[in-house]
């Protein structure tokens, strides 16, 4: 089973984070934060990652540290649920389209990270929630889960939609790059020898 446990522990936020990458797609999240709650729901739905999360942050000041650490802890998680990443496909892409908005995604389990992000919002907020979190959840997760992200709005109108289309292009382009590749089984998917 290809799982992990992660607990963070700050002054700001306290978040566990547990991940079955062989899962189908079962999400427990508690964030305290309704719209990332709705949002991570459907990145375990479609990536069919199972997923649980419990956090508590200091809300009271704003939702940035909860929604960042978050993203972190789930980074690493994943990379840790990875392992040594032998016989995975470790390349996916995804091209999502929802309603008015379509998005692009293609990643790289490569343990270089790096975030392009091209995904403009219409608006600030969708309800109470900061729509440049999105970004900042997205950089956490590839800085500490190892992954060259890729995600490019291709059009969009409606800022929910562009938030819901992004994380769900991100999660179909991950279940493809976690997927164990039946060619490739216990070879590590790179001629360096190393990921």
């Amino acid at each position: 089973m290809r799982i992990a446990e992660i607990t963070r522990n700050t002054n700001e936020t306290k978040i566990s984070v547990a991940i079955n990458l062989d899962g189908t797609g079962q999400a427990k999240i508690a964030t305290g934060v309704g719209f990332f709650d709705h949002m991570l729901d459907q990145l375990a739905r479609h990536s069919l990652i199972d997923l649980t999360v419990n956090a508590k942050g200091d809300l009271h000041i704003d939702d940035h540290h909860c929604v960042e650490d978050t993203g972190i802890a789930l980074g690493q998680a994943l990379a840790r649920a990875l392992g040594d990443k032998k016989g995975i496909r470790r390349y996916g892409h995804f091209r999502l389209a929802m309603d008015d908005t379509q998005v692009g995604c293609a990643l790289d389990l490569s343990a270089r990270p790096y975030l392009v992000w091209n995904v403009p919002f219409t608006a600030a907020k969708i309800g109470s929630f900061d729509t440049e979190l999105v970004r900042e959840f997205f950089q956490a997760l590839a800085t500490h889960g190892g992954i060259t992200l890729h995600v490019d709005l291709i059009h969009g109108l409606n800022s929910h939609h562009i938030a819901e289309a992004a994380f769900k292009a991100v999660a179909r382009a991950l279940r493809e790059a976690v997927e164990p590749d039946p060619r490739m089984a216990g070879v590590l998917p790179s001629t360096k020898g190393a990921l």
